[in-house]
């Protein structure tokens, strides 16, 4: 019985590494459907053990400038975006 529990918890060992990475339910469905392949339960446990692509970071410089909300750029003193035409 002890055995049982052990090999279940081996077959699921990458979604249990995996559980709190942003694709936890990908990485459930790939080791619950191809698990049972070596192929798959690898691919399930490199992507369980890999890191999570860091979300992007956009700086704006600080300042008393105007940008435009619709494409960014930087719109100056004046009430109309100079790229896109849009009231600042």
């Amino acid at each position: 019985m002890f055995s049982l529990l052990f090999l279940i918890v081996l077959y699921f060992l990458p979604a249990i590494l995996g559980r709190d990475k942003s694709d936890a339910t990908g990485i459930f469905l790939l080791n619950l459907f191809l698990g049972w392949t070596i192929v798959g339960w690898v691919a399930a446990l490199v992507w369980a053990i890999s890191s999570d692509r860091p979300a992007r970071v956009v700086y704006v410089p600080a300042g008393a400038a105007v940008y435009c909300s619709r494409c960014g750029s930087l719109a100056g003193a004046a009430h109309f975006c100079t790229a896109c035409g849009r009231t600042v």
